[in-house]
């Protein structure tokens, strides 16, 4: 597609305040499903939650505009001790891991080693002293980034194994183990180590074999890898640069797509593009397909515009910035519309509710969870700054049936939430991942934890 090589991608100022520094996008109202079931036709979140399709959805979906855009930040008040978040009966929420530092990203190994990165948005100059003073900046982690990557090894007893396996890293976030290579996705390129697995420290310098454009809008910083079965492709996750192309197209050049490259990091092409933030990536077990979790675009309402989940197709073109979920020409383009890529852009699969930050995502690859688990599909909603009620904050599942989406999405951990009237959270839910015996790891980055959800009652 010649639009993918010359694309125009744009990016937004950053304003003292605004959503650079913000808790990622708002979505789906936290509640019961009987809340959900009466919400209003055009709530997005009432949508996710009824299995809608996607013609439905398009259907349903409120105009531009038909709520005004709000900043509405959380405040993050930490864990009290002893308290975690919740999972269904028949499951045991308990902390596999705390005193981290934002992490953000889990990636198991198969030989069991989890690795955790953590890194956050780090605001420079004026913006940093203004998130000390704002809301924004009680809402995330917003001071020196760690840029390091902890490694988790016997695991057995009651304090894992810990060590750091790398350090002085540039906003690392993906990780991937391809035989004795251990690749790192920092903001700003893609680097590799030579690694014996079961080694608790890299001391060598590695290598850059991808330059990526850095850095982007609110938290688009962060770069997943994912490998296919054959273990001779990666695929790169890399956000806008902007909200919705406010910087032109210019500056997204690369961005808002996925990247296909070889493992030396040649032989890059655009596997699909008009992604916004497709910062989760996942293999989808039966069938093979990638699957992507998409953080969509701000300010267009409380509703719009859903973040969602979906097969990616090669080639394929999603619509940023010029149209939403489908061929919903975004308003805020009247200036340059590109009615052509409009015509062209195709609907995802799966909606996930508006302004949710839908960050984390895997596929259930475990067998210790019930069968209504199987293959299904875990969200890691971060949450939301752009809508008028917390919107996301938890772990979210879609069953899976024939490799696709078989009934309506269901809360699985919940809990972050402290007090929605004075928007308190415990923590934020973003990496989510599959252990080797079958429990599901969380990420808290605003938590500093990491929790282990695990079949079974408590003992």
């Amino acid at each position: 597609m010649k639009y993918i090589a010359g694309k125009a991608v744009m990016g937004m100022g950053l304003i003292m305040g605004s959503v650079l520094f913000s808790c990622n996008n708002g979505g789906s109202t936290q509640g019961s499903d009987s809340t959900k079931a009466n919400a209003p036709a055009n709530d997005t979140s009432a949508v996710a939650s009824q299995g809608a399709d996607t013609a439905h959805v398009s259907d349903t979906l409120p105009p531009p505009f038909a709520t005004k855009s709000v900043k509405n930040y959380c405040k993050v008040i930490g864990w009290p001790d002893g308290k975690t978040p919740a999972a269904p009966p028949g499951f045991t929420v308990t902390k596999f891991a705390g005193d981290l530092d934002n992490p953000r990203f889990i990636y198991v190994a198969d030989n069991g080693d989890v690795f955790v990165s953590e890194a956050n948005t780090e605001p420079k100059g004026i913006k940093a002293a203004a998130a000390k003073l704002l809301p924004v900046g009680k809402s995330q982690n917003l001071g020196k980034s760690a840029n390091r990557i902890t490694i988790f090894r016997n695991y057995g007893g009651k304090n894992p194994e810990r060590h750091t396996l790398l350090s002085g890293l540039n906003q690392p976030f993906g990780m991937l183990l391809i035989g004795n290579h251990f690749y790192v996705a920092n903001t700003d390129g893609l680097m590799v180590y030579d690694y014996k697995p079961g080694d608790t420290v890299i001391k060598s310098p590695g290598k850059k074999i991808l330059d990526l454009p850095a850095g982007g809008y609110n938290n688009h910083w962060t770069r997943n890898i994912i490998t296919n079965a054959q273990k001779n492709k990666l695929y790169i996750s890399v956000g806008s640069g902007s909200n919705v192309g406010e910087h032109g197209m210019n500056n997204e050049l690369r961005r808002a797509d996925i990247l296909e490259v070889n493992l030396d990091g040649s032989g890059e092409k655009i596997y699909a593009s008009g992604l916004r933030n497709p910062a989760g990536l996942f293999f989808e077990p039966v069938s093979g397909t990638l699957w992507a979790a998409v953080n969509e675009r701000d300010e267009l309402g409380d509703e719009l515009v859903p973040d969602y989940i979906t097969s990616v197709k090669e080639g394929a073109f999603y619509g940023w910035p010029y149209s939403y979920y489908g061929q919903h020409p975004d308003p805020r383009m009247k200036n340059d519309p590109r009615p052509d890529m409009v015509q062209i852009a195709i609907a995802p699969d799966y909606p996930v509710g508006a302004h949710t930050a839908s960050l984390g995502f895997t596929f259930y690859t475990g067998n210790a969870f019930p069968a209504h688990y199987q293959h299904g599909a875990f969200i890691g909603q971060h949450g939301s700054w752009n809508k008028s009620t917390l919107a996301g904050y938890k772990v979210t599942f879609v069953p899976f049936s024939n490799s696709k989406p078989a009934g309506k999405m269901e809360d699985f951990l919940t809990g972050f939430i402290a007090d929605p009237g004075k928007n308190e959270v415990y923590g934020r839910p973003v990496g989510v991942a599959t252990m080797k015996d079958g429990s599901l790891l969380v990420a808290d980055d605003a938590g500093n934890t990491i929790w282990k959800v695990s079949a079974g009652s408590s003992k």
